[in-house]
């Protein structure tokens, strides 16, 4: 096993710079597509797309997987990105595919709300305010991304889901309802709440 640190008589210089290379390639890279250079751009594509393919066929909830074919959604994601891409400034390795991530996770959110687009079905439910984000979700934003990370590949599939569902795809109760056949917002959120707190427990045991 490894602990992130150089090995014996392993220099940490070649490291750095291959990762200041990858960051210098990638800001190239950019530049050129933005200039109109299609090279560039499959470049970009070949790189981008399979691990973002892989990252979200084990990442989206099963629901998310189903509302829409998620290698097409993908493929589009990155070329809509791009084609906005002005913006970015790559400040690190794997900075663009994180951006890309969060891409992804916005359309698949405007796409499930897109379809979700339906008349309130009760009037009790459609009076209910949304109960907004827990304790538990807020201290999870503070923890550090590689413990939430281990944490979430420890959860039941349905836990997980449930979790990326709310706090990634950030999701309402009443949407986390519709999508995972709850019988209201209140279960949803309770459902949501026991697997956050499975999160968290899961997360201190593996810092232990």
């Amino acid at each position: 096993m490894t602990n992130g640190l150089p090995s014996e008589g392993t220099s940490a210089k070649p490291a750095a710079r291959a990762s200041d290379d990858d960051v210098a390639s990638t800001a190239r890279l950019l530049a050129q597509a933005r200039g109109g250079n299609s090279e560039a751009l499959d470049v970009l594509f070949g790189r981008h797309i399979p691990p973002l393919r892989r990252w979200a066929s084990g990442r989206l909830p099963r629901w998310a997987r189903d509302i829409t074919d998620t290698e097409d959604l993908v493929q589009e994601t990155v070329l809509q990105t791009f084609k906005r891409i002005e913006a970015f400034k790559p400040r690190g390795e794997g900075a663009l595919h994180a951006y890309l991530r969060q891409a992804l996770l916005n359309r698949i959110r405007s796409e499930f709300r897109h379809k979700g687009r339906t008349p309130p079905v009760g009037v009790l439910d459609s009076k209910i305010e949304d109960p907004g984000t827990s304790p538990i979700e807020a201290a999870i934003g503070q923890e550090a991304l590689e413990h939430y990370e281990r944490a979430l590949a420890h959860l039941r599939p349905v836990e997980k889901d449930l979790i990326v569902s709310r706090v990634e795809l950030d999701l309402t109760y009443q949407e986390i309802a519709d999508a995972f056949g709850k019988p209201s917002m209140d279960a949803a959120r309770k459902a949501t709440v026991r697997a956050l707190v499975r999160l968290a427990d899961e997360m201190a045991r593996l810092r232990a």
